[in-house]
C-alpha cells in the first residue's frame, strides 16, 4: 500500500480522477461543424451557430457520438442506459458562449453507467477501479492569453466537440471497500488504461499532448486505517501523465501539513504550477446544485435498444488486455514488453503483421520495435502508409522487420551486421533486407573451417596473450573475438568464433 509519512504518523491517498476524452466524430455533439479540432486550424472557422449561442439555434443531437459512447461503455464493461437525458449545465465563463454547457448530470441516466477496468496495483496484483459512470457533453472553446499584453481572446473551434467524461467511482457507503485509485503511479495506470481502450475501439485520439485527453485530480488523505473519507480538492484540467503524479503527490503533502497543524482541508478547486510542481487555489468547488442543473427543453429522452447495443458491440475490436494476455500467454513476452506494445492500436496491429503467427520470432520481433523502431513512430501512422516514406526516410514495413530477424536468428547475418541493413532502410535505402545484404556484401561467415584458420594464426600472433589467458585472466577472450572480427571484416559469426577460441585455449 503507497503511503506517505507524516510528522504524527503514516498516511494514505484517496484519488478519483474525471477523464475527458474528445469524441472522434465528424461533426460536433449539437452542430454540423467539424468536429476535426485542430490547433493549427485558423481561429473561429469552426464554431457553428448552434456552438456559439446564436438566437433561435436549435441543437440536433449527433446520433454517431452516443454510438461511440455505447462502444467505449462497453469496453470499460459497463452498464447501458437504455434511456437517457441531457441537461443544461449553467455557468457563465468566456469560453462558453451559450451561457451553459448540454451535458448529462449522474441523476439523469447518462449513457454509460457502472463499469470497472483492471490495472496493475501496486502490490503488483491485478485491481479491479470502478467507474461511477461515463457522460456526453459539450466542450468548451479556448482561452488565449499570450497573444496581447492586455487583452484576452477567444477561439470556439473546439466548443461543441463531443467530450466524454469519465468518473471513477467511491464506494462511501462502503469505506473498506478499496476498489478506487491509491497512488500516483495507480492513477498513471489507470489513465493509460482509459487512452489505450478510447484509441483501440477508435472512440478518441486521447492525445493528452494535443488536449483531446484531460483529467481532472481529486485528492484527498486520510490516516492508514482510518475508515471514513476526508474533504477532497480538485486539480483541474491536467494534461500529462507526469503532471498528474506531480499535483497529486504535492496536493496530498500540502492537505497532511495542514492536518497536522491542526487546520481542516476546504473542498477547493486547484490550479496546478508546471514551473514547481505546485497547487494553490483557483476557486471553491462548486456543488450540483451550484450549476442549476434542468432538464434541456430542447432535447428529447435518448433511446437506446437492445438491438443497437448488439451491432455495436459486433464491431468491436480486441481490447488492450486481451491483447496484452495474448502476447505473454502465447509469445511468452514480458508484461513490461506487452505493454509497451499496446500502447497504440497501430503498433499492435503492426506487431501481429510481422509476427504472423511465427511465435518463434516473436520476442526478437518486439525487441527490435521497443529498442529501435519506437524511435520512429511513423512506421505504424496510418496516414503515411500509402506513400511509404516520410522527410526523405523510409517506412520500416512489418515484412521488413520478419525478414531482417529471421536472417538474423538463421545466423545468414550478426547483430552488427542488422544494425547496419536497418540503418540503411531508414536511409531510404530500396529493397529488401535480403536484397541489401547481398548488395553491400553483408553475409555473415559460417564456415567453421575458415574461422578455425583464422582463429589459429591469431593465437600463433600473440603468444603473450595466450599465456595470461591461460594463466586466469580469462577477460583476454574478448580481445581474441576483437582481433577474429577484425580479420573477417565483422562478417564472422560471434558464437562460432567464442566456441572454437574457448576450445583452443583451453
Amino acid at each position: 500500500m503507497f503511503t506517505i509519512k507524516g510528522k504524527t504518523g503514516d498516511w494514505e491517498l484517496v484519488i478519483g480522477l474525471e477523464t475527458h476524452i474528445e469524441v472522434l466524430s465528424n461533426s460536433k455533439l449539437f452542430s454540423g461543424a467539424s468536429a476535426d479540432y485542430n490547433p493549427t486550424v485558423a481561429p473561429n472557422t469552426q464554431a457553428g451557430m448552434i456552438d456559439t449561442g446564436m438566437p433561435g439555434m436549435l441543437p440536433v443531437l449527433n446520433k454517431f457520438c452516443v454510438d461511440q459512447a455505447i462502444k467505449f461503455g462497453l469496453g470499460i464493461n459497463a452498464e447501458i442506459s437504455k434511456i437517457s437525458r441531457f441537461a443544461r449545465k449553467q455557468y457563465f465563463y468566456p469560453d462558453l458562449p451559450q451561457g451553459y454547457q448540454i451535458s448529462q448530470p449522474a441523476d439523469e441516466a447518462p449513457v454509460v453507467g457502472r463499469g470497472w477496468i483492471e490495472i496493475m496495483g501496486d502490490d503488483g496484483n491485478p485491481k479491479k477501479v470502478l467507474i461511477e459512470r461515463a457522460h456526453l457533453e459539450q466542450d468548451a472553446g479556448k482561452l488565449k492569453h499570450d497573444v496581447h499584453p492586455t487583452k484576452s481572446f477567444a477561439d470556439y473551434n473546439r466548443t461543441g466537440v463531443a467530450l466524454l467524461e469519465i468518473v471513477t467511482f467511491l464506494d462511501t457507503k462502503n469505506p473498506e471497500n478499496n476498489s478506487y485509485i491509491t497512488s500516483p503511479d495507480e492513477a498513471e495506470r489507470y489513465l493509460r488504461e482509459i487512452r489505450e481502450i478510447a484509441r483501440a475501439l477508435g472512440v478518441s485520439k486521447a492525445n493528452m499532448e494535443e488536449g483531446s485527453m484531460r483529467a481532472d485530480v481529486n485528492v484527498s488523505v486520510r490516516r492508514v486505517g482510518e475508515k471514513t473519507f476526508r474533504t477532497r480538492t480538485e486539480t483541474k484540467n491536467m494534461v500529462s501523465f507526469k503532471f498528474i503524479k506531480s499535483a497529486i503527490e504535492y496536493e496530498a503533502r500540502r492537505q497532511i501539513e495542514i492536518y497536522e497543524n491542526g487546520g481542516t482541508v476546504t473542498q477547493d478547486t486547484m490550479r496546478y504550477h508546471q514551473d514547481d510542481g505546485t497547487t494553490s487555489v483557483m476557486r471553491s468547488k462548486e456543488d450540483a446544485l451550484d450549476y442549476r442543473y434542468f432538464p434541456d427543453p430542447d432535447l428529447l429522452p435518448v433511446i437506446i435498444t437492445d438491438e443497437q447495443i448488439e451491432r455495436i458491440r459486433a464491431t468491436m475490436p480486441e481490447l488492450p488486455s486481451r491483447t496484452r494476455a495474448r502476447y505473454t500467454a502465447d509469445f511468452g513476452l514480458s508484461d513490461y514488453d506487452a505493454a509497451r506494445l499496446t500502447e497504440n492500436t497501430n503498433i499492435s496491429k503492426w506487431f501481429d503483421t510481422a509476427v504472423n503467427g511465427n511465435a518463434k520470432n516473436a520476442k526478437s520481433i518486439a525487441n527490435w520495435m521497443i529498442s529501435e523502431l519506437f524511435a520512429h513512430p511513423e512506421n505504424w501512422d496510418e496516414r503515411n502508409e500509402k506513400s511509404g516514406i516520410v522527410d526523405d526516410m523510409r517506412i520500416i514495413t512489418p515484412s521488413d522487420l520478419s525478414e531482417l530477424v529471421d536472417m538474423l536468428g538463421k545466423n545468414t547475418i550478426n547483430g552488427k551486421q542488422a544494425k547496419e541493413i536497418f540503418i540503411k532502410m531508414l536511409d531510404g535505402e530500396s529493397g529488401t533486407p535480403r536484397e541489401i545484404a547481398d548488395k553491400f556484401g553483408m553475409k555473415q561467415m559460417t564456415d567453421t573451417g575458415a574461422i578455425e584458420t583464422i582463429v589459429d594464426d591469431i593465437i600463433a600472433a600473440n603468444p603473450a596473450q595466450v599465456e595470461q589467458y591461460k594463466s586466469g585472466k580469462v577477460g583476454l577472450l574478448g580481445f581474441f573475438v576483437g582481433q577474429a572480427m577484425k580479420k573477417t571484416g565483422g562478417t564472422a559469426n560471434p558464437a562460432v568464433v567464442n566456441e572454437i577460441l574457448r576450445k583452443k585455449l583451453a
